[in-house]
């Protein structure tokens, strides 16, 4: 069988959090999840909150929680510039509860100096992370 893999690097500005060849590539686009296969066209998208899913090429599956970023898609290399990406192994669960919490917490405060941009984003971000991890 031909090889239909291409390489994969995801980075996060704390570390490199995978580099190898992979068969696919799903992510959650701004504009609507996507998923790049071998020979993908180019591409730069941005990403969201949400789950990135990869299948490597003996096709085992690993998920990476991920808070938003972007993606470069070019001639079999793809670039994924994440704000954070967590293995869904690697998630502390318990961590992710206590944000949770919190950002529920200042949400139903409902207080003048709250920003509720900004928690909206947290709970958003916690709930992902609870989601990737269970």
């Amino acid at each position: 069988m031909a090889d239909r893999s291409f390489k994969l690097e995801i980075v996060s500005p704390q570390r490199v959090v995978f580099v190898d060849s992979v068969e696919s590539f799903t992510a959650p686009g701004t504009l609507g999840s996507f998923q790049v296969l071998y020979n993908h066209a180019p591409l730069l998208s941005s990403i969201g909150i949400g789950e990135v899913k990869v299948v490597d090429t003996k096709g085992q599956a690993f998920r990476y929680a991920t808070s938003g970023g972007f993606v470069e898609v070019r001639q079999n290399h793809v670039v994924t510039l994440a704000e954070t990406a967590e293995r869904w192994d690697q998630i502390d669960v318990e961590r992710a509860k206590a944000a949770r919490d919190r950002a529920t917490k200042r949400l139903a405060e409902k207080k003048a100096d709250t920003d509720l941009v900004r928690a909206r984003a947290a709970l958003a971000r916690a709930l992902n992370r609870l989601r990737c991890g269970a």
